[in-house]
């Protein structure tokens, strides 16, 4: 089945191509929640709360347009909502794995922690930096999805991304500088 047909069906109400998009699309969308959140529970909550809006919704989707944007769209509302109702205050991402990674015994401790120190800093950045960063990067959406999904404008978003660029580069800098003193 493609995403298309799924869409279709949905429309006319058939749950199982519902649950064909969710399977398609759950680590994306949670993981781009616990990305923008730094917090599972609220992670998991959003992303239900998402699909429920999905499934709503679906039948005011345009069919032919890209789903994941139109999906991703739905959830970035999601968190926006949550962190107006509870003013959420995002913290560092738990542990050092990505949500949705298989533990791999090969991975090196170096890279491990290479990785959480890059989460670390991806966590420290502000909501709307960090909203760019996880939607381009975690999420693998071009910048024109990327403003779709967020209700930005495309120079909105390279802008946004520019800046948090920098601001990575200025954080991680500043970690290898501390680590290294410390050696």
């Amino acid at each position: 089945m493609t995403e298309n047909e799924a869409v279709q069906l949905c429309q006319r109400g058939d749950r199982d191509a519902f649950r064909y998009l969710v399977e398609r699309y759950q680590g994306v969308v949670f993981g781009t929640a616990y990305n923008m959140t730094g917090n599972r529970a609220i992670a998991e909550e959003l992303a239900q709360e998402a699909f429920l809006s999905a499934w709503k919704g679906i039948r005011t989707f345009r069919r032919g347009r890209p789903f994941k944007p139109w999906l991703m769209r739905i959830l970035v509302n999601e968190v926006m909502n949550q962190r107006r109702r509870r003013y959420v205050v995002t913290t560092p991402i738990e542990g050092g794995d990505w949500p949705g990674d298989a533990e791999d015994p090969a991975a090196s401790l170096e890279s491990r922690l290479d990785r959480q120190t890059l989460q670390q800093a991806i966590a420290g950045l502000s909501p709307e930096h960090r909203q760019v960063v996880v939607l381009r990067y975690f999420a693998e959406m071009s910048v024109q999805e990327v403003a779709r999904a967020a209700g930005l404008n495309e120079g909105t978003v390279k802008s946004r991304l520019f800046r948090a660029h920098q601001a990575l580069r200025q954080r991680l800098s500043d970690e290898q500088g501390v680590a290294g003193e410390q050696r």
